[in-house]
């Protein structure tokens, strides 16, 4: 099985917390881009398409603002995968969108296409904490999004950023019950940070708040653990909440370290090769080099690079201890060839002793303490 990320890379506005591969153009030239996109999606998933069990198990359109594209352009790239290499019965194909590009007709127009999941850039429902953080929309687009794509689509998402300056636990509570009236089957909740080259960044080196206090973040987490246990969203991910069987599919694939093929500017993909060899593939990150180079030769590649055992199994581990299913030692030696005896011995059993680690019944877990400070776990795990 294999998962799709297809990338759009523009948006209306820049966001000022922002880091991923997005840009403001004035114009489109949407037919263009639809056949860049198709023709680099049948390249990319070519490699599969002789294998006999190989199948799509998840199509995700990322960005950026995939909700500017035309539902031509969505269809296009769907029946360019489907014409590849067979869809699961159950692919789960996934669309972002924001508030600000979502009208009835383009949403019909999407799940025409074949989108099934849309995941919508709310980010929160309060007027200020929205001009704060760089939005073009207000709450009430917001609720009027989320209520629009339950008509729409079978499955819905939607964001929230939390630990904003001066954020109550008080406040992101009543925001944390709100939005659960609204929610679907899956709630992505993630904590502000500073990421070097936003706005936001550059800020907070000048002195400005610009996040939560530490000791109010913290508070803040646990608030939103205890919240959405009790409304029965598991905490299946450190971000991500979902009902039972309400999973992204498409980003256990990553979390896990199956395969998938990325297309579009500056797409990351990780592919396995006929002789079982594992690659990163990097695609050119500015829209206009990747789109000359597509329309040369049919792909916008970069970089092909492989991915040796050792590597593959830091990325497995810094992936998989974000799950609270953690790592199971059985994938991790059929993925690298070694199991946990590979990791620091000495280093593994401090973690455990101290509390931040379980290690039982063949699999590593992050426990509620750890996965609240996991960067720092994994630092010390894996460097």
């Amino acid at each position: 099985m294999v998962a799709l990320y297809v990338h759009w890379p523009f948006c209306k506005a820049k966001c000022p917390y922002c880091d991923f591969n997005s840009h403001v153009r004035e114009v489109i030239d949407h037919p263009r881009w639809a056949r860049a996109l198709a023709a680099e999606t049948r390249a990319a998933l070519a490699p599969y398409a002789d294998r006999p069990d190989a199948r799509i198990e998840s199509i995700f359109l990322g960005g950026g603002t995939p909700s500017l594209m035309a539902p031509e352009t969505v269809a296009a790239v769907i029946e360019a995968a489907r014409a590849t290499l067979p869809l699961a019965e159950d692919c789960e194909i996934t669309l972002e969108a924001n508030p600000t590009s979502v009208e009835a007709a383009r949403f019909a127009g999407f799940r025409a296409a074949g989108v099934n999941r849309v995941s919508l850039g709310i980010q929160s429902l309060n007027d200020a904490d929205l001009r704060f953080l760089g939005r073009e929309h207000d709450a009430a687009e917001a609720r009027g999004a989320i209520a629009l794509a339950h008509r729409h689509f079978p499955r819905v998402s939607f964001d929230l950023i939390y630990a904003r300056p001066q954020q109550t636990v008080a406040a992101w509570e009543g925001e944390l019950d709100e939005a659960l009236t609204l929610a679907g089957d899956h709630l992505s909740l993630y904590q502000l940070t500073l990421e070097p080259g936003t706005a936001f960044f550059t800020r907070a080196r000048l002195g400005e708040r610009m996040t939560a206090e530490e000791e109010r973040a913290a508070d803040l987490w646990l608030a939103t653990q205890a919240r959405m246990e009790t409304a029965g969203y598991a905490a299946y991910e450190v971000s991500n909440h979902a009902r039972p069987g309400g999973e992204s599919r498409h980003n256990l694939v990553y979390w896990r370290s199956g395969d998938y093929a990325g297309v579009g500017p500056g797409a990351h993909g990780r592919v396995t090769d006929a002789g079982g060899g594992w690659h990163a593939t990097y695609r050119h990150r500015l829209p206009e080099t990747w789109l000359k180079a597509v329309e040369a030769r049919g792909d916008g590649l970069a970089e092909q690079v492989p991915v040796s055992p050792e590597e593959r199994r830091r990325e497995l581990m810094l992936m998989g201890l974000r799950l609270a299913e953690g790592v199971p030692e059985a994938r991790l030696r059929a993925l690298t060839g070694a199991g946990f005896e590979a990791l620091d011995a000495r280093r593994l059993a401090a973690l455990v002793d101290e509390g931040y680690v379980t290690r039982e019944a063949g699999c590593l877990r992050a426990s509620e303490e750890g996965r609240q400070r996991l960067d720092a776990v994994l630092g010390y795990l894996l460097d």
